[in-house]
């Protein structure tokens, strides 16, 4: 299922041109990066004689609200392991609640014995339980990723241009990691830039490239791989946090372009990319962002900030 992939900006910051693909359009539960990701995750489980889901995330957790309707569909039970130091109210966890997931809210310290708690006292109920890691992190995630970059390169084709920098928020890294091992796959010469979202250097950035290693393999050597990862932590405030400037700049998209963005991902990367064009003094280029998703946290952001958007 391929999406849009349109120009929004044809003279932008420094002559750029900017483009962006609206990975937030994917045709499920709200679409971005974790609706396409789920795509491969339900195919196992489809095939499989799986009948429930174990995952974890917080309340504004995009992956938490795409898993768990993808069940609530299936008539699978979803239990989501939540922590609580991130646990505000959202319209993200009251679509969980709707789809009946089980969420079970606990210390961040405790979240990894709780998972694997959950899933022992499910197999031992009879249960046959699957298992995503928080984000959908692992290949599969990153092999929707791939599959996106190709996407990319034949709308690159349609559109008669080339992306020399493509920006993104970087979570949880597997988003990060399949396009770069797109583009070693195809031996293509471009940034792919992502805009970290929480994680600060040199761990996010060393989750990327284990990520990138797990799927590619001997593929590619360390040299190359080192290279191909742009992590860019410089304008993280922290998961969830508070940021004005990305009021500013959920503002000013959404009154320029008519496109949400949102405080806690793609507003964030929509910052860092327009401060990293400046920084780097790139002009003059096709770019393109990829909207990763989170339209429902826009609406979060809305409802605090009142009249501010």
């Amino acid at each position: 299922m391929k999406t849009p992939c349109t120009l929004i900006d044809s003279n932008w910051i420094n002559s750029n041109r900017l483009y962006i693909k609206r990975d937030d359009l994917f045709p499920f539960c709200f679409g971005g990066n974790k609706a396409r990701k789920s795509v491969l995750f339900f195919q196992e489980i489809d095939k499989g004689n799986y009948d429930c889901v174990v995952t974890y995330g917080s309340s504004s957790s995009n992956h938490c609200r795409v898993i768990a309707n993808e069940c609530c569909r299936r008539g699978l039970q979803c239990y989501i392991i939540s922590p609580e130091e991130a646990s505000e109210p959202t319209f993200n966890q009251q679509m969980m609640t709707l789809f009946g997931a089980e969420i079970s809210v606990v210390s961040v310290n405790e979240v990894h014995n709780t998972i694997e708690k959950k899933i022992s006292d499910l197999k031992n109920a009879g249960k046959v339980p699957y298992f995503i890691a928080g984000g959908g992190h692992g290949n599969i995630g990153t092999e929707a990723y791939v599959q996106c970059y190709q996407e990319i390169k034949e709308q690159e084709q349609e559109l008669g241009t080339y992306f020399k920098h493509i920006f993104f928020a970087s979570g949880t890294g597997t988003t990060h990691a399949g396009l770069i091992c797109g583009k070693l796959l195809a031996g293509d010469e471009r940034s792919i830039v992502g805009i970290s979202i929480a994680r600060k250097n040199p761990r996010g950035r060393d989750v990327v490239i284990n990520s990138v290693k797990s799927y590619i393999g001997d593929k590619a050597n360390e040299e190359v791989i080192q290279d191909a990862t742009i992590f860019i932590d410089d304008f993280t405030a922290g998961y969830g946090r508070e940021d004005k400037r990305v009021i500013n700049v959920i503002e000013d998209a959404l009154k320029k372009y008519g496109i949400p963005l949102d405080k806690t991902y793609t507003g964030k990367a929509f910052m860092g990319m327009t401060e990293y064009i400046k920084r780097e003094k790139i002009i003059n280029e096709s770019i393109l962002f990829v909207h990763t998703g989170g339209t429902p946290l826009f609406f979060d952001g809305l409802i605090k900030h009142g009249e501010e958007i």
